[in-house]
């Protein structure tokens, strides 16, 4: 695991060319994504070290039990295109730690630098088999991860995507009960009180939602602002975004924000910005496809005066679209964030120690950034609640433990 560590060190530029050209997303983003994997493969080469079982003393006087840890077979790896070469290590070093072969299903839409990390792993020493990639189009996607969820021999299955999808996969792995990691939509609050530092929550949120042009499911779903500093932070972030977001091609180092990935997306977000103006929306912003490009480009957009009516709340953008909510107090803003079906990761902003403690209890989401944006490091568990998904990647024991099963033996002794 070390040397493939190594070696994707040494590829880094190469890897990270592959994945904006795959993705469209800047160099120093791609560049960014390559070291924040190599992460996840430093710690869980660590973790392979770490795996205990345990001896127990039953209330059986002449009974002793122990309990070891094995690994729980074949996995199954199905990883999304916006981030391939971070989810990809995430789950494989993971695997592989625990003691586990893996079968890894990148998107359609980026498989080649996915390939790359396998082509690397043969030259870092792994036996052949230990880890494979199948790659296919869209068509037949769903055939091929049905067939791979299915299977006699796969023992684990781990997905990174859609809630809509995870729930087709969570039914296929249920003939067989496998044991399934899933990590889902968002739809992610970001709530700054009148006591923020704005120009904290500024820079969080600029990194929070332009970066990989919004497409991420941790990313800033609904912002919403206290009334008392509405106003100005509304203006914060449209200089911000006008000064420093600059639109274009991956390739080009003055380039802060790429395209989207698929047509899909910007369809999506024509969608969402129509229904936000029909709703009462103010477009502060953006708001459109850029004239002089081509391709899948959108201007970042920030829309003022949201509310609960509009397509935005209610579903996941994935995409570089900024909505602005007004809330009075505390109890409100909580009880706006948690109104939905997802709970993968929540953020704020205060300078309150007591509403800081009361938000990480009350706030009902699986990750909790307070006073940050960055809520996700090797060492610290991954993973929502509700319709976000269930299981944990990254951190101490809980993630290698989704890759091990348990078992017990109990000794008499005469």
């Amino acid at each position: 695991m070390l040397k493939w560590h190594q070696l994707i060190t040494d590829a880094r530029e190469d890897i990270a060319k592959i994945m904006s050209l795959e993705t469209g997303k800047p160099m120093v983003e791609a560049i960014g994504e390559v070291n924040y994997a190599l992460g996840f493969a430093w710690w869980f080469a660590g973790e392979a070290e770490r795996i205990r079982g345990s001896i127990g003393q039953p209330s059986i006087s002449d009974r002793r039990t122990f309990v070891i840890k094995q690994p729980i077979g074949v996995c199954v790896s199905m990883v999304p295109w916006n981030f391939p070469v971070a989810m990809t290590i995430r789950k494989v070093a993971a695997a592989l730690a625990a003691g586990c072969s893996m079968i890894v299903k990148p998107s359609p839409e980026a498989p080649l630098s996915i390939l790359a990390l396998a082509d690397l792993a043969l030259r870092a020493g792994f036996p052949k088999g230990v880890l494979n990639v199948i790659s296919t189009d869209n068509d037949n996607t769903p055939s091929i991860s049905e067939r791979l969820c299915k299977h006699t021999s796969v023992r684990k299955v781990t997905f990174t995507g859609s809630t809509r999808v995870g729930s087709i996969i969570a039914k296929h792995c249920s003939e067989g009960l496998k044991k399934v990691t899933m990590e889902l939509g968002g739809n992610c609050p970001f709530i700054v009180f009148d006591d923020a530092d704005l120009k904290e929550a500024v820079a969080a949120l600029m990194i929070l939602k332009w970066r990989t042009a919004g497409q991420a499911c941790t990313h800033a779903n609904r912002v919403y602002v206290q009334n008392g500093i509405y106003d100005k932070f509304a203006e914060m972030m449209r200089n911000a975004t006008q000064q420093n977001i600059r639109i274009g091609h991956g390739s080009d180092p003055s380039t802060t924000m790429g395209p989207l990935t698929t047509s899909r997306g910007v369809e999506k977000l024509e969608r969402h910005v129509a229904d936000a103006v029909i709703h009462g929306g103010k477009i502060l912003c953006g708001g459109k496809r850029p004239a002089n490009f081509s391709g899948y480009f959108f201007e970042p957009t920030i829309i003022s005066d949201m509310n609960s009516e509009m397509l935005s709340t209610r579903e996941e953008i994935f995409g570089p679209l900024l909505g602005l909510y007004r809330f009075e107090t505390e109890e409100q803003a909580v009880k706006l964030a948690n109104d939905t079906s997802m709970g993968l990761a929540s953020y704020f902003f205060t300078k309150n120690v007591d509403r800081t403690w009361r938000l990480l209890e009350n706030l009902e989401a699986g990750m909790i950034g307070m006073n940050t944006g960055n809520s996700s490091a090797a060492e610290s568990p991954f993973g929502g609640i509700k319709e976000s998904g269930y299981g944990k990647e990254a951190g101490k024991d809980v993630a290698i433990e989704e890759y091990l099963i348990s078992k017990t033996g109990t000794l008499t002794i005469s």
